[in-house]
């Protein structure tokens, strides 16, 4: 029997099972004969995002299972305020692209902040601002689809995805610019340009 991962029950669910007659049937992890509002319906008419459904259920009940039991409460929030967020995307000009985009983000985030993929680091850097102040950034880079880099500044870490760069490799995110080349970093972290170098 199919079952609907709604924002509420999707962090008890999702952390137990995903559904073989949806899988089966090429469908999401919920169950379309609920599904409401036009992204849900979308999701079920498509089967590319069908698919991305799956792997994201799939992907969050490893992230859970790592988490412990039972699921961390902060956990079943976070995915609760994704899962409306990913329904917002009704407002987007192009809601299919949207809806890809969060799936796609979320499953990054969750392979990255729980560790269920390859990772290399962490690495620190020494950085300076344009004022000659001196901190440091903290980097782990994941072998997520995107690359990813979660990048720590203080008591905040920010995910960054792997972007085209003339050269080195450039990660943005949320307020986040990563750009590294030739032994050094370029960072520019919550409005704050900052160069930056490995520590040895």
């Amino acid at each position: 029997m199919a079952v609907r991962i709604s924002s509420l029950a999707f962090g008890i669910v999702a952390a137990v099972l995903l559904s073989p007659a949806s899988a089966q049937e090429g469908g999401p992890s919920f169950d379309c004969g609920k599904a409401s509002g036009a992204v849900e319906k979308m999701i079920c008419g498509d089967a590319a995002l069908a698919k991305a459904d799956r792997q994201l259920a799939s992907v969050y009940a490893a992230a859970a299972k790592k988490a412990g039991t039972p699921v961390p409460g902060w956990l079943r929030a976070e995915q609760s305020g994704w899962i409306k967020g990913r329904n917002d995307c009704w407002k987007d000009s192009d809601v299919r692209a949207c809806i890809e985009r969060e799936y796609t983000n979320r499953i990054v985030d969750l392979q990255a902040r729980s560790r269920l993929v390859k990772f290399t680091g962490p690495v620190t850097y020494a950085c300076t601002n344009a004022d000659g102040e001196k901190s440091e950034v903290i980097a782990t880079f994941h072998e997520t689809d995107p690359r990813s880099t979660l990048i720590e500044r203080g008591d905040r870490t920010v995910l960054g995805t792997i972007v085209r760069a003339a050269s080195g490799a450039k990660y943005e995110g949320a307020n986040l610019m990563f750009w590294e080349h030739q032994g050094e970093a370029l960072v520019t972290w919550m409005g704050t340009e900052l160069k930056c170098k490995p520590l040895k």
